[in-house]
């Protein structure tokens, strides 16, 4: 029976429910507790974030995946309460959202130390919490080309995901090219990879979803809901109506509703800047499934997505 790490134990893959695969509890970048404009006590966050994670679970929602990388915020004892709280399952990561949030500590690091460092936080524990990461988060550095780091990050996420089985998920599915090759170099099959957020409104034409698809990779279509129709639109936000006929014209493809997963990428409680007014993990429910019904995707289509999909890639192969 395949298994999938939540923060409160492993759980057969086939309890997780509707899965929202690329989603924050909180984030921030490395010093943003010092922000006294936007910093929220943890009683003002967890007021916050409950009643999001509730919500999400009357939907229907089983499980929340929390992509919050080393650096970056991630508190697994705050998400073991938040999840024993609610009902909700949730699924903690292991490496870096790109380099450039790496501390020196890590940004010195070898790939090996980097290695048996997410290793033991999917196999042991992260930190003294018991509680196992259950993926490995990767991403490029600012400027769309990978430094370095994000090279050794990259190939310290391929040899954890073989040693592990645990899969990949990617910040930004940019630089593909360089991505594939080191997987390719470590004998990292591709369809432990799901390339995120190719739908944001900034990089949307640099990612080549099609053809990172063809490689064998899996696509995350996992910024729904950021869209240049509110009041206050960040600056990777993207016409509704564009983005969904993106999905539609992917998914068309022969194949390609396997290869897919969403998510909207929303912050239950940011770290620091506030986030977008409005916008939460519920967005899957409130606009997201009704859009595509519309679209005409029935329920089997529906439940490939959200259900199957994301319980295939978070299982643990060896």
């Amino acid at each position: 029976m395949s298994r999938v790490n939540t923060v409160l134990g492993p759980i057969p893959a086939e309890e997780l429910g509707v899965v929202a695969v690329h989603e924050h509890i909180g984030y921030g970048m490395p010093g943003s507790e010092l922000d006294t404009t936007w910093w929220k006590s943890p009683e003002e966050r967890y007021a916050e974030t409950v009643p999001k994670l509730r919500r999400f679970h009357e939907y229907g929602g089983g499980t929340f995946v929390d992509v919050t990388g080393i650096c970056n915020g991630r508190d697994v004892d705050y998400y073991r309460s938040l999840s024993a709280k609610t009902g909700v399952h949730i699924v903690a990561c292991t490496g870096f959202v790109g380099g450039d949030t790496a501390l020196p500590f890590f940004a010195r690091a070898s790939v090996d130390y980097l290695a048996r460092h997410f290793v033991h936080e999917i196999t042991v524990g992260i930190g003294g919490t018991g509680a196992r990461a259950g993926v490995i988060k990767v991403g490029v550095s600012r400027g769309g080309r990978m430094t370095e780091l994000d090279k050794r990050i990259y190939r310290a996420a391929a040899r954890a995901s073989l040693a592990t089985g645990a899969g990949i998920l990617t910040h930004l599915a940019i630089d593909a090219e360089n991505a594939i090759a080191i997987f390719g170099e470590e004998g990292l099959p591709l369809d432990r990879v799901l390339f995120g957020h190719v739908d944001d409104g900034v990089n949307a034409d640099k990612t080549r979803d099609t053809w990172i698809a063809d490689q064998g990779g899996r696509i995350g279509f996992d910024t729904f809901g950021y869209e240049t129709e509110l009041p206050d639109p960040p600056f990777w936000a993207r016409p509704r109506r564009e983005r969904l006929d993106h999905f539609l014209r992917f998914i068309a493809g022969e194949g390609r509703l396997q290869q897919v997963l969403a998510s909207a990428d929303a912050n239950c409680s940011p770290l620091g800047w506030p986030g977008v007014k409005g916008h939460t993990v519920n967005y899957i429910f409130e606009d997201l499934v009704p859009d595509l019904r519309a679209a005409g995707l029935d329920d089997a289509a529906i439940k490939t997505i959200f259900v199957d999909n994301p319980a295939d890639f978070l299982s643990l192969k060896h």
